[in-house]
């Protein structure tokens, strides 16, 4: 029988260049998407393509409610390779653990009238993503 989670127990976890820190009490929504390359080697009188593998890539999107401590951490690592964290399931013993290092390659700061101020990011995998269980 599967055994499903709800969103609201995901934990993000990123390193501020000393500790790894626990983020998920601002963000809202973040998503890891995983993608693999392909290199056509088709050769001359082939009636199909014909692929190998090639490399992984990966990037984390971070959304949330703007927070002086969480955006200080933020803008302290962006641009610089650091730890990350992701628990979509939660923190807790038999869930997944994604982890790894990357780079925050963008953060976003947005305010608008009648909502709440609001940052949003994301995480350009550097390596390997490892997957785990608590």
């Amino acid at each position: 029988m599967p055994t499903f989670a709800h969103g609201k127990s995901a934990v993000f976890k990123i390193n501020d260049g000393s500790t790894l820190r626990d983020i998920s009490n601002v963000v809202n929504s973040s998503a890891l998407s995983r993608s693999a390359e392909t290199a056509e080697v088709t050769a001359l009188g082939d009636a199909s393509k014909a692929y190998i593998p090639g490399l992984k890539d990966a990037t984390i999107s971070l959304e949330g409610m703007a927070d002086v401590t969480t955006s200080g951490y933020l803008d302290g690592v962006l641009g610089v390779a650091t730890a990350w964290e992701f628990f979509p399931a939660g923190d807790v013993a038999g869930q997944v653990k994604y982890a790894g290092t990357g780079i925050l390659t963008s953060l976003e700061t947005s305010a608008e009238v009648g909502g709440a101020v609001s940052i949003s990011g994301e995480v350009q995998v550097t390596g390997d993503v490892t997957r785990t269980t608590v």
